[in-house]
């Protein structure tokens, strides 16, 4: 299967948050570190088994989901469009994150609402659209399986993936999806483990740059570009 590329947004790699999540997931994306030892009163291994699809990710949220390449484009090509628009895009202030279960899984997501981080993520999905290679039809039958609404069934088959523009949410996933008996205590260990770092706004700064080189393989953070502040 070929290398897919991901635009995500993640903080800095020498960010608090972003080292802290590092930690729960139990990798770095960044230098491909991974961290053992207890979290906030959860084992290791038992965290691992909750973050298995994850931390396979890393830590982030994206704003254009893991797509093969579309023949006639390279990955320098990629880069240098990344970049371009980097240059030429301003950065959008996040505000606060919150703790949020969403559809059985916890993730950070901001506190307020923002037509400028809606914008921003449509831009990223239209501006980087042509890289795009379209996914199989087992690919499509996968991503509709968990069940879409007419809406998410239309913007799946236009742009590969349901969850932009009117139906994108910004988030950043700390679990897999949890089984009931789990969810309390582990949003308490999360709610430790982040409580502290989430009075600080967060400014989407960058785009980063995550690499799947093979199907299933770990996902690396390989290039961020700074927006204009």
């Amino acid at each position: 299967m070929p290398t897919r590329f991901a635009i995500y947004y993640a903080p800095s790699a020498s960010d608090p948050l972003w080292e802290r999540a590092a930690v729960w997931l139990g990798r770095d994306a960044a230098t491909g570190e991974l961290i053992d030892g207890a979290v906030a009163g959860i084992d290791r291994p038992r965290l691992l088994n909750l973050t298995q699809s994850a931390g396979r990710y890393g830590f982030h949220a994206t704003l254009k989901p893991p797509m093969a390449l579309a023949d006639g484009y390279s990955p320098e090509q990629l880069r240098d469009r990344m970049r371009a628009f980097a240059d030429e895009t301003p950065s959008v202030p996040l505000g606060r994150l919150v703790l949020a279960r969403l559809g059985g899984f916890l993730a950070l997501v901001p506190e307020t609402s923002s037509e400028d981080l809606q914008f921003l993520a449509g831009q990223v999905v239209e501006q980087f659209e042509d890289f795009r290679r379209p996914p199989s039809l087992r690919e499509m039958a996968d991503r509709a399986a968990g069940g879409l609404t007419e809406r998410q069934s239309e913007l799946l088959a236009a742009y590969g993936y349901p969850y932009v523009f009117d139906q994108f949410q910004f988030h950043m996933t700390l679990t897999d999806r949890l089984a009931e008996a789990d969810m309390d205590e582990i949003e308490e260990a999360a709610r430790t483990w982040f409580g502290p770092l989430l009075d600080t706004p967060l400014v989407l700064d960058r785009l980063s740059l995550f690499v799947e080189p093979d199907t299933g393989k770990l996902f690396r953070r390989h290039d961020d570009f700074g927006l204009r502040p």
